[in-house]
């Protein structure tokens, strides 16, 4: 179904791959888009490696099987791209979104990467300074949507800051933490 954008997440155990595929699709559904958003289960443990799942489309979807030909790719942690094959179904005309501090150029280089339209940004660095904690979820999904425009950003703003609430309504600065790290890595995400 063409009308159906596809996206891998890759992670550690403990990044919140899961965590950012779930709110993802919570900003989509709240945007009125049709969603999915599911993990790759096997042996999860802190640090091992995770993958998670979205389709989002203007269209009911029906299919229920693993993403194989994603559109997008996103890397939430850089030491992946040698061990895990991240380009794997990835169409020509696909995106990867590594976090790293390296340039789009350099990733691919280092991908030996023909086609395909490269993101980098320093999620890591971003989190830190933002939350203060190295977790690359939120600022990656600022990534995502600058990389993919599948949904406006400010609405997507505002969608993010209701579902942190619900989450840590107690702690508005972890709220606002996080809604610094999407709006930084959205301005500071470079592609090539």
């Amino acid at each position: 179904m063409e009308d159906i954008l596809e996206v891998r997440w890759h992670g550690r155990g403990g990044q919140g791959a899961k965590t950012a595929a779930n709110l993802l699709a919570e900003a989509a559904s709240a945007a009125g888009q049709y969603i999915q958003a599911f993990p790759e289960y096997g042996p999860e443990r802190m640090g091992a490696p995770v993958a998670s799942f979205n389709r989002i489309s203007s269209r009911v979807i029906r299919i229920r099987s693993a993403v194989e030909e994603p559109d997008v790719v996103v890397v939430l942690d850089a030491s992946l791209v040698h061990s895990v094959d991240i380009t794997d179904g990835l169409p020509d005309d696909g995106a990867i979104i590594v976090n790293t501090d390296k340039e789009p150029h350099e990733m691919r280089e280092e991908l030996s990467l023909e086609g395909r339209q490269v993101f980098t940004v320093d999620a890591n660095s971003i989190a830190m300074d933002t939350i203060g904690r190295p977790i690359p979820n939120t600022p990656m999904l600022g990534a995502v949507v600058r990389a993919t425009d599948i949904l406006d950003y400010e609405s997507f703003l505002s969608i993010m800051k209701q579902e942190l609430e619900k989450k840590f309504g107690s702690r508005p600065e972890i709220v606002e933490g996080n809604i610094q790290a999407i709006e930084r890595a959205y301005e500071e995400v470079r592609s090539e």
